[in-house]
């Protein structure tokens, strides 16, 4: 199989990912403005992103008697100071406003009998969103002007100069390979799963906390055009449900669980109530002989029974159905936890673009939104929304003050010339029969070699210098190995480029875990080596990559008052 179709598309605004920031970010452009829209999505932008199987509550939220502030403490305490307080206070301060669009759009919000929204804790509030996401992809269908692209896999960027001018990418559904010129881009492409041996092997591996189809690949594709990336050592480990891997928070906060060990003492006040504490105390709990580790349900209500069976019903029916055929209520049997494999992620934790306060990359009219985008946790849907909002505001802004006529600065004949070169590319594995590795057989390899030495669930989140050094050796070679890989359609294509997105950013995660000289969260960050946390880390840990290296830099933090701009 060949490349057989090649098309060039101009348009004002490129936005990659059509997930919740995406969405958001169109609909956000077009009332601000007139300018043309391609959305290009790898799936289908109806069910895609981390919202496609919907929701049952919104977590980031200013409830009633809150404010903005009281957020942006809330995500600096759990991530130990090392974010930027300028991201979320703008992130704050927008929250409840695309949560009332949202609201207006259809999506229905549990309210009580004073009509009031039903608070589930201090930041969150109760929803029916199964259908969150179509409802927003029918929203964006109905604006003019934005064309949407389905099953389209981005795989590169185009930058000139440090200036993004669109990017590459082909169809899953057909031999066509696309470059997209556009005058400003909007990355919203999510973190990277599947770096690490997740906890159930063979073909229950996609039981994963996060979407096993986000692969990474707008880090990659930002760190191989030399952008600047934060904090990929602040990793993300969930504590689920043993198993299902379905969420902890609804039985926690929705009951009122508390976590205990099988003595049945509660353990979670004595390492800490951070998300990386509760991680580390049933990982010391369970290493300590103290397991297995669980969330205290028994003896909870019937109506909390019954609460609890829906709620996973709607979000993770794999948990209802374990209850179902075990013929045990929750309030019958508590629910045993443990922690998920590592994730890089922006929304739970900081990892992601190094941007401004407006969302823009070190490279020029190149925006991150969501998970993507670093420097700004818990931010959760309703934060990802924001994040798409005032990318789109700033990005229309800089349209409407550019004087220049608007002419793209290539000629048609050298858009034709990279878009032949971007195919040749794909070609090669569609053609070139080299069948000494597969593609499923370099990612296992790979999520072993993370597994073992960059602090994987084997090694319970643990690692130490010599160990991440050998995990650089090893994803190094299976990056060489990549080249003579096989696809036979254009699916195949996908998984290889996906394949090659995790080895780019799983080098970013080992040279990110190396530098950070202390242990400020445990499990997210357990280096061995520094097992105390320092007052001289108070810092930002970010790289660029640079003539086929990456270059540390360490960066002073930014307050919540400030307005950052790229000045290096």
């Amino acid at each position: 199989m060949k490349i057989e179709n090649k098309k060039i598309l101009h348009t004002d605004i490129l936005i990659i990912g059509g997930g919740t920031a995406g969405c958001y970010a169109a609909l956000t452009i077009r009332e601000k403005s007139d300018y043309s829209i391609i959305i290009a999505e790898k799936a289908n932008i109806k069910r895609s992103g981390c919202l496609a199987a919907g929701v049952n509550a919104i977590n980031a939220y200013i409830v009633k008697g809150r404010k903005p502030e009281d957020y942006v403490d809330y995500a600096k305490k759990d991530a130990d100071g090392i974010v930027r307080e300028d991201l979320l206070m703008t992130m704050s301060e927008g929250l409840n406003r695309v949560t009332d669009k949202m609201e207006k759009l259809g999506l229905v919000i549990l309210k009580d009998e004073n009509g009031e929204y039903v608070a589930r804790g201090n930041r969150n509030i109760k929803i029916n969103g199964e259908n969150m996401k179509p409802i927003l992809a029918e929203a964006v269908s109905k604006l003019t002007d934005c064309t949407v692209i389905n099953r389209i896999n981005i795989t590169d960027y185009i930058v000139e100069n440090n200036t993004i001018k669109g990017a590459y990418g082909f169809s899953i559904e057909d031999a066509t390979a696309y470059e997209i010129r556009a005058k400003k881009v909007l990355c919203a492409t999510g973190g990277a799963a599947g770096l690490y041996r997740p906890n159930n092997p063979g073909f229950s591996r996609h039981k994963m906390w996060y979407p096993p189809f986000n692969t990474g690949a707008g880090y990659a594709m930002g760190i191989r055009s030399g952008a600047e990336m934060t904090t990929f050592e602040m990793r993300f480990i969930a504590l689920r449900c043993k198993d299902t891997i379905a969420p902890t928070g609804t039985i926690a906060q929705g009951v009122g669980a508390k976590q205990v060990n099988s003595l049945g003492e509660v353990y979670e006040t004595k390492y800490g109530l951070t998300t990386s504490e509760r991680v580390y105390g049933t990982v010391m709990e369970n290493l300590e002989g103290r397991g297995p580790c669980y969330l205290r349900t028994e003896g909870i209500s019937p109506q909390q029974d019954e609460s609890l069976r829906k709620a996973y019903l709607n979000m993770a029916p794999s948990q209802t159905l374990k209850w179902v055929e075990a013929g045990k209520n929750p309030s019958e049997q508590n629910v045993e936890i443990e922690g998920t494999e590592p994730y890089i992620v922006g929304g739970h934790t900081a990892s992601g673009y190094w941007v401004n306060t407006e969302r823009e990359t070190t490279i020029h009219g190149l925006y991150a939104a969501g998970d993507v985008a670093g420097g700004c946790p818990q931010k959760y849907v309703t934060g990802a929304m924001v994040e798409g909002e005032i990318a789109a505001i700033d990005m229309v802004s800089k349209l409407d003050a550019d004087t220049s006529d608007g002419s793209p600065d290539t000629s048609a004949f050298d858009e034709k010339k990279a878009l032949d070169a971007k195919a040749s590319e794909y070609d090669h594995f569609l053609t070139e029969r080299s069948k000494m590795f597969t593609t499923e057989a370099i990612e296992e390899a790979m999520q072993k070699v993370m597994d073992n030495y960059a602090g994987g669930i084997s090694t319970h989140y643990q690692f130490n210098g010599k160990q991440l050094a050998l995990a650089k050796e090893k994803i190094n070679r299976l990056i060489e190995l990549t080249g003579d890989l096989y696809a036979s359609d254009m699916h195949e294509l996908m998984f290889i480029y996906e394949l090659k997105e995790r080895l780019t950013v799983c080098l970013s995660v080992i040279a990110h875990l190396d530098a950070r000289k202390e242990t400020r969260w445990h499990s997210f960050a357990e280096n061995l080596d520094y097992p105390d946390k320092s007052d001289d880390w108070m810092k930002y840990v970010n790289s660029r990559y640079e003539n086929g290296q990456l270059h540390m830099i360490y960066r002073e933090l930014v307050g919540r008052e400030a307005r950052y701009e790229h000045n290096d």
